[in-house]
Order: C-alpha cells, then sequence, then structure tokens
C-alpha cells in the first residue's frame, strides 16, 4: 500500500513503502490529561560557573547588590559586597545603634572627609559587577537615611547613574537635613539622560564635598527597580518573569529544593518572607549565599497566579541539609509554623494569617491544592517516619482539603498514614533518562499518584555520570524529551513534572545582569508544556526504551503527535488511527547537533522555528513521518 504523502514539507513526510516503526493508536476514548502536568521549580540557585556574584536577587528585579547588608559581620570588608567608596568617602558597615528595623540591624556609615572638593559619597556595582542603563526606563528608588548625631547640614544627594570613570549618566536630587537623627525614607524616579559606553557603571549617592565636610551619614534598605514584569511592584525582572510565563507552567513549586535550609536555625520560615522589606532579615541559602527574600511567599503566591500556574507549597518537616533533624517531642511548633504558613495562603481573614494577606491586597484564597511535607526525607527516612506521622495527622485535620505529598522514597520506608502522593527525584545521564521513558509504566494503578518534582540529565556521558554539564546541549535535552514522552504517557498517575533548577547554572533558565539565556531544554519543556493537551491516547506498541525514537498521541482538541529521535539516523514512523482522519495541520521541527548549546557565549544556536502548515492530498488514517536525526517534532492535525 502507498501511503499518502503531505503536500507540504515534502522532505520530512514522504510516500514510504517499508517503515521502521508502526504505530497504531487506540480508538477508544483519551483518558484525561492534569493542567498541572508540566510546571516548574521555583528554587534559589545561582553557584555554578560563569557567575562571579552568587546572590539571589537578580531572579526578581532588584538591581542592587547586598542592598539591606543582610547576614554580614560589620566592620568586614566582605560586609561592603557590591559598594565602594567614591571621591574620597569613607565607608563602612556598622551595626547601627537605633538600627532601622529588628530584621535590619546593619547600615552603611558615610563619613565625608574635610578637604573634599569634588563629590562624594558611594556607588554600588549591581549583581555580577554590571549596571545596565536603560534610557527609556524609568527607575523607582529608594533608601533610608539618618544622621547619628545632630547637625546643621542641610543639602542635596544626588542619586543616580554614573560610569566607573565618573560621568553622569541621569540623577535625582533629593533633600539631605542634618537633624533628621531617625530613620526617614526618601523615595524618587529618575531617568538615564545619557546611554554609557558600556555596562560598567555604579548607582551613585554623592553630596557636596564642602558642604557635607565632616558629616557622618547611616543609609540603609537601597531599593532600585527598572520596569518589572507586568508593572509589578517588588516584582520578577521582566525578561525572567515573560520566559517563565511563555511556558504556560501547570503549576510553580515553591520554596524549591533544598531551599528549605541548610540547618534548622537558617531554615526557610514563611513569616520572615513577608510584609515589608525592612522586616525581612534574609538568611544564609542552602548554596552558600544569602537570600535576602525580597522574593517571599507572597510575591511567590501572585507571581504563580499571574501566569495561570498553581502553586504546589513545601513546609519545613524537620530535616535540614546538614542532617539535624527535629526530635518528635520538640514539633509542635515547627506544625503550627507550617499551619499559620498553609493559612497566610488560604485561610480566611478570621485568621491572624489571612487577614494579613487581606491586608497585603489579596483577600481571596490562593488555589493551594498541594502541600509537600519536606524536601527530599531520603536523607532522614528513619526519622521521617514519625515526623511524616505527625506532621500530616494535625494538618489534615486542620485542612481535610488538602492534598499533601510526601517526599522520601516512594514506599521506603513504609509511611503512616499512607501517602496518596510522592514525590520523585531524578537527575541522571540522557541515555538513562530515554532509556527510563517507562520509569512509570509499571507503577499500581491504585489511586496514588506522583509528582516528578525536579529531574533533569545532568550529563551525556553514561560511563562517567559524575561529568556534569556546564549547560544543557541538544543530546542531554533530547534524553530529558523521550523521558517526557513517558510522563505523558503515564499522565493518569504522574500530575506533574518540572525540570530543575528553573533558574540559574545549569538550569532551563540562565541569565546575568543584563541577559536571559534559554537553554535547549527550554525549549523542549516549552515544546511539551504549551502542547499539553486535554487527553492522551494509548498506542500500540509503546517506544522501545532501547531504541532511539520515542512517541506520544495527545488531544487538543486536535490530534497531537510528539516524536523524538534520539539518536543520529532518519527514523521513519507510520502512525495507524483509524477512528481519526486527518487532512491539515502543523509542524514543528527542533533538531541540532548534540553538542549543540544555548549559553552565553552562543545564546541562539538552536532555537525552534515556527509551526509550518502542512497537508495531505487527502484525507487519512495512516500516515508516515521521517524525524530528523538528533529531533524533537510536534505536529498538530
Amino acid at each position: 500500500m502507498i501511503i499518502p504523502t503531505l503536500t507540504a514539507l515534502s522532505a520530512l513526510f514522504a510516500i514510504v513503502h517499508a517503515t521502521t516503526t508502526t504505530v497504531t493508536v487506540t480508538s477508544t476514548s483519551g483518558v484525561a490529561i492534569p493542567t498541572t502536568l508540566y510546571g516548574g521549580l521555583y528554587a534559589e540557585r545561582m553557584y555554578l560557573h560563569h557567575f562571579t556574584f552568587p546572590r539571589e536577587n537578580t531572579n526578581f528585579i532588584q538591581v542592587l547588590l547586598n542592598r539591606a547588608f543582610q547576614q554580614v559581620t560589620p566592620n568586614t570588608t566582605e560586609a561592603l559586597a557590591g559598594w565602594q567608596p567614591i571621591g574620597g568617602g569613607q565607608i563602612r558597615v556598622v551595626a547601627d545603634p537605633t538600627p532601622l528595623s529588628t530584621a535590619l540591624p546593619n547600615c552603611l556609615e558615610l563619613v565625608v572627609p574635610n578637604g573634599k572638593i569634588a563629590p562624594v559619597g558611594f556607588g554600588n556595582a549591581g549583581y555580577f559587577n554590571t549596571m545596565k542603563v536603560d534610557t527609556t526606563v524609568t527607575y523607582s528608588a529608594f533608601f533610608y537615611y539618618r544622621f547619628p548625631t545632630s547637625s546643621s547640614f542641610k543639602g542635596n544627594a544626588v542619586v543616580g547613574f554614573q560610569t566607573s570613570t565618573g560621568l553622569s549618566l541621569g540623577s535625582a536630587s533629593v533633600p539631605i537635613t542634618g537633624t533628621q537623627t531617625t530613620w526617614l525614607q526618601v523615595t524618587f524616579t529618575f531617568k538615564a539622560a545619557q546611554a554609557p559606553f558600556n555596562n560598567n557603571n555604579l548607582f551613585s549617592v554623592t553630596l557636596s564635598g564642602t558642604a557635607a565636610a565632616g558629616q557622618t551619614i547611616h543609609f540603609a534598605m537601597f531599593s532600585l527597580f527598572p520596569n518589572t514584569f507586568r508593572g509589578v511592584s517588588n516584582g520578577m525582572r521582566a525578561d525572567l518573569g515573560q520566559a517563565i510565563a511563555n511556558l504556560q507552567p501547570g503549576f510553580l513549586r515553591f520554596p524549591g529544593g533544598k531551599n528549605l535550609g541548610n540547618t534548622i536555625q537558617d531554615r526557610w520560615q514563611w513569616n520572615a518572607t513577608v510584609g515589608p522589606l525592612i522586616n525581612r532579615p534574609g538568611r544564609k541559602g542552602s548554596w552558600g549565599y544569602v537570600n535576602t527574600d525580597g522574593v517571599g511567599l507572597f510575591e511567590f503566591l501572585t507571581f504563580a497566579e499571574a501566569i495561570g500556574a498553581q502553586p504546589i507549597m513545601g513546609v519545613y518537616a524537620g530535616l535540614s541539609l546538614n542532617g539535624d533533624t527535629v526530635e518528635e517531642e520538640d514539633l509542635l511548633p515547627y506544625i503550627q509554623q507550617a499551619i499559620d504558613q498553609i493559612n497566610f495562603v488560604i485561610g480566611n481573614t478570621a485568621t491572624p494569617q489571612g487577614l494579613q494577606r487581606s491586608q497585603l491586597g489579596h483577600p481571596a484564597a490562593f488555589a493551594l491544592q498541594y502541600v509537600e511535607v519536606g524536601s527530599e526525607e531520603f536523607m532522614s527516612s528513619d526519622t521521617y517516619t514519625t515526623r511524616w506521622q505527625d506532621f500530616v495527622a494535625i494538618l489534615s485535620q486542620n485542612f481535610p482539603q488538602l492534598r499533601f505529598i510526601a517526599a522520601s522514597n516512594v514506599n521506603n520506608p513504609t509511611l503512616a498514614p499512607d501517602p496518596t502522593n510522592w514525590d520523585i527525584h531524578l537527575f541522571q545521564t540522557s541515555g538513562w533518562l530515554a532509556q527510563s521513558s517507562t520509569f512509570y509504566d509499571s507503577f499500581q494503578r491504585n489511586g496514588t499518584t506522583y509528582l516528578e518534582g525536579e529531574y533533569a540529565s545532568v550529563s551525556t556521558d553514561d560511563s562517567n555520570p559524575s561529568d556534569i554539564l556546564p549547560f544543557p546541549t541538544m543530546q542531554s535535552s533530547l534524553g530529558e524529551a523521550a523521558f517526557m514522552t513517558g510522563l505523558d504517557r503515564n499522565s493518569d498517575i504522574v500530575f506533574g513534572a518540572s525540570y530543575a533548577p528553573l533558574l540559574n547554572t545549569p538550569s532551563l533558565i540562565s541569565f546575568d545582569s543584563l541577559n536571559v539565556y534559554l537553554s535547549t531544554s527550554y525549549y523542549v519543556q516549552s515544546l511539551f508544556s504549551t502542547n499539553r493537551g486535554t487527553q492522551r491516547f494509548p498506542t500500540t506498541p509503546i517506544p522501545d526504551p532501547n531504541g532511539s525514537v520515542f512517541w506520544s498521541v495527545i488531544a487538543s482538541p486536535t490530534r497531537i503527535f510528539k516524536i523524538v529521535n534520539t539518536g543520529g539516523n532518519q527514523e521513519v514512523i507510520t502512525f495507524v488511527h483509524p477512528s481519526f482522519s486527518v487532512l491539515s495541520g502543523t509542524v514543528v521541527v527542533y533538531n541540532a547537533t548534540g553538542s549543540t548549546s544555548n549559553n552565553p557565549s552562543t545564546p541562539s544556536a538552536a532555537i525552534p522555528p515556527a509551526a509550518k502548515p502542512t497537508s495531505f492530498t487527502t484525507s487519512v488514517t495512516q500516515w508516515s513521518y521521517t524525524a530528523p536525526p538528533n529531533s524533537i517534532t510536534v505536529i498538530r492535525l
């Protein structure tokens, strides 16, 4: 039999007389796909390779490094990270005897020496030692100041941008008064009047060296914001927020992964991340840098809501990364903190936490359905049995409408009450992931569901999996794509899956102060997530895990065929779909050599083309496709 050809893209769709693989699509009704099937892990992880200042603030749009002197030791050089004197000004970080808040005990002290004529002050070089200045943007800024001793000084501080050589790029003038011995917030906007030659610039605060001679002034909590994602105050970087939104994630998980804390003392605590910024002390993060908590629980929830993603929230369950655990008899305060955290998200305004959420501008409860109890609890599985039991017993009593996710290895150890939802993490080679496209096929269908909470191809070397990739490659991403066809096929029990980490290196989305770099894995995730569909159709046979061609068939209500070829040769596949007659559609082919990588050196090495129309000469129920080497193809018919 001659299988009909398409009138477009003849290099891809062709008349063939024999095929490598024939796939029959069931004629029965499809199985519903969860809207949460593909999502994201929102974690703070900026610690490898190409970036100089590994701190968390740049995933929202705050430009200044070390803006509030959180978690630093006063009177040390390290406490001045990001800051430098201008014009001979003398600066140091001190513990203010009258701090801005109990959360922020430190401040920047400026002493203006005598005998200076030029402007004197200080500047901030920004994250990664780069300060992008955009003449089209109106910048919003504020800082707090006070004089530790009252003086007769009256003058103006010039606040804005300057080059590393001192050339002003644009500024605002704000009044400073020596009688101001209590903290005062100064808020202003300004625009850059001149474009710089490069990005070696400073955000600067200077005073007249002559008029301010001999003065000592304390400064605290600086803020500098350009445009944010959708104009939200204290919001995400516009480019990062848009990149995440473009994935159309069904969920965002927060706080992600190991971000729950290195030690019990340094654990992530929801109440220290909400409300006024001056009440957020920050903490030592899990990856060795300071979390400012500028993106706190409320910012995460509103961002997830804005992009249509359901929140999946973790609560601290008594295990920290250093191996310390909370003894069972001491768990009640931690369980109460989890109750308060959940009430902040979904409690009514009769609860103090629900009232707090309402006062922040969101009286309605957020759309929370899943709460994960702990994170990576397999590190202390022997104690998780009691911690799980105690947390779930009390939390489910308070919130019977929620579904609780267990964070240890599935059924190892046995937990009671028996979890109905588990979180599984898989960081493997691309070959392992492709061969594990059947990973969930053998799982029992007994009402238990699974969150593939963290997965990624971290290496392409099966013989040396510890040879970690600095950035995803096409080969590593196609291993993930092959695995994801198995997630499609098992979406009756897999309710969600998220590549990890979402943000910075090596990750789905890498960035520095200037640019965003969308990896090959980002585009694979996008092709799956934006073609999630509403139903999946069983096929016979299923893909051979030891082969190189993988597929899944989805309804949306059009039929979506996702075809992955991890090999270096063309693969021909024939689809037989007796109950569905097709005439036309669109096709996207994403392919490149296996080593191709989108990174700061080659940011656009492999970008999927736009969907192209294609059609058959007559309506057909059987057709063939030749998948190019190293490719993922999405066909909508």
